[in-house]
């Protein structure tokens, strides 16, 4: 009797619903058809997203609607669609939803990715764009990423020498914490073995919860079911455990008797402008950000580098010549740094091949419309959840010769960038919502990469072909492959000047 009297409570509320839209003018982005009350959700394909999107697209376009319980969702996934959501429509698109996991994980939305548009966004965004994350600063952390390359390629050496399988993806995902670290706080969260730390459990459980389904969001009159599923003690306890986690960082760094540093981390200049009352910061602002400088920062990198080290092990010629430019570019040089990069057209254009085809944020970062809007003559209500498919514009064939291929021959010549202007590709969004941490990412990306592709050849292990190499993704925010790349590594003539 009750789930008879909860089922219709269910049909009732929906039906209410319905007749009330039926009476407004709407002419919504076509779309698969749903079922009463849960509309698309039994349909969605939450491990792959991107590709369920794209499939989609290919049946109603590139702007199509759907319904995830009581929330409208519309994709865009065309570069001139995305320009109309991101730089002339911004202001009607550029909200955030209010989602129960990011809410709790961001204090509020009071961290840089997720923070409601408004004031404290314009503000939060200046802090970032002047004091975070500004070319002067990701220089001043120049040191960090060579010496944590270093300490990289040193472990490579050694298995290298007793031509042990080198899990790469392992390797690099243990540089990538390190280095967001100690930009971020000062010290690596890491022990010498490379086992799992308290750090790594924390960022893999927050990564987790921020992609996991919360009833509460689609469909708020039952909300209580994340009580009764655990879903929301599970995300009491992670919060709680990285806000005693935050704690422990920030005292460490009000600690009186703390040693100067030679250079100033993420937490001494957000504590610094805490100082300036004007700006009206407390330790839950300092929190927030650290959090999304965790997520954002810590996987990204490493996810480029073993996409485009995948891509140019399937494609031969492709590493031969970025090598090769590498190698003739810095000759004898006993460490690289990120200025020995601008003018390598080749190596650019394996960056810029790989952002294409293999973005580590496949969907933008989920907008949410302030206003009803109009696109293509479609109407988006406001509170619309907006997904930008980056993944599926860099392979739309409107856009892009032979979408499929790793082709970095076609960025020679080519003025195309992922900065934000070139809709065709844009990995770290645009307009007002663009990823503030850009700078800081792509430096840590080219740099382990143009480390790893001038020291040492690689190959497969035995008995495996490069058609055996697989591209499937993880699931989450960040795009991971799902199978671990292990190559072999030997070490070049290069490698042998450097240490000698």
């Amino acid at each position: 009797m009750l789930f008879i009297l909860f089922f219709v409570a269910i049909l009732t509320v929906f039906f209410l619903r319905q007749n009330h839209r039926k009476n407004e003018p709407f002419h919504p982005p076509p779309g698969p058809k749903g079922l009463p009350f849960i509309g698309n959700l039994h349909q969605f394909d939450a491990s792959k997203p991107h590709v369920y999107f794209t499939e989609l697209g290919k049946i109603h376009g590139p702007i199509f609607s759907l319904r995830f319980g009581s929330k409208q969702v519309v994709v865009v996934q065309s570069a001139k669609l995305a320009k109309e959501v991101l730089q002339t429509q911004d202001r009607n698109f550029c909200g955030r939803p209010s989602m129960v996991g990011i809410q709790k994980l961001s204090y509020n939305g009071l961290d840089i990715a997720f923070a409601p548009y408004g004031e404290y966004q314009k503000k939060i965004k200046k802090i970032s764009v002047v004091h975070l994350f500004s070319s002067k600063r990701v220089e001043s952390f120049a040191p960090i990423r060579e010496e944590e390359v270093s300490r990289m390629i040193e472990k490579i050496s050694f298995l290298s020498s007793t031509s042990q399988i080198i899990n790469l993806s392992d390797l690099l995902s243990s540089f990538a914490r390190s280095n967001i670290c100690r930009v971020a706080f000062g010290k690596r969260y890491k022990d010498d073995e490379g086992s799992s730390s308290k750090f790594d459990s924390l960022i893999r459980e927050a990564e987790a919860l921020f992609t996991s389904l919360f009833i509460s969001d689609y469909f708020p009159y039952f909300g209580w079911l994340d009580k009764l599923t655990g879903q929301f003690s599970r995300l009491e306890k992670t919060c709680k455990d990285l806000d005693d986690f935050y704690e422990e960082i920030i005292n460490d760094h009000l600690e009186p008797n703390k040693s100067n540093s030679e250079r100033e981390d993420i937490v001494d200049v957000l504590l610094q402008l805490m100082k300036d009352r004007s700006l009206e910061l407390t330790l839950d602002h300092v929190k927030a950000v650290l959090m999304i400088i965790f997520i954002a920062g810590a996987d990204t990198s490493s996810a480029m580098v073993i996409w485009t080290m995948t891509e140019l092990m399937k494609n031969p010629h492709s590493m031969k010549k970025v090598q090769d430019e590498l190698r003739e570019a810095i000759q004898n040089k006993v460490s690289i740094n990120n200025n020995d990069l601008v003018k390598l057209e080749y190596f650019k254009a394996v960056v810029k091949e790989t952002f294409r085809l293999q973005p580590a944020t496949p969907l933008l970062v989920v907008h949410e419309t302030i206003r009803k809007s109009t696109i293509e003559g479609y109407d988006i209500l406001p509170k619309t959840l907006v997904y930008v498919n980056a993944w599926a514009i860099g392979r739309d064939p409107n856009s892009w010769k032979e979408p499929e291929n790793f082709m970095p021959e076609r960025f020679l010549g080519s003025s195309i960038d992922f900065k934000g202007n070139d809709f065709e590709l844009i990995p770290f969004g645009a307009g007002r919502r663009i990823c503030p941490g850009m700078n800081l990412g792509v430096a840590s990306y080219e740099l382990a990469l143009a480390n790893l592709l001038y020291y040492f050849d690689w190959e497969l292990p035995s008995g495996l072909r490069k058609e055996d190499i697989d591209i499937d993704p993880l699931p989450g925010i960040t795009m991971h492959k799902k199978n671990p790349l292990c190559l072999l590594a030997k070490k070049t003539n290069i490698y042998n000047y450097m240490i000698s």
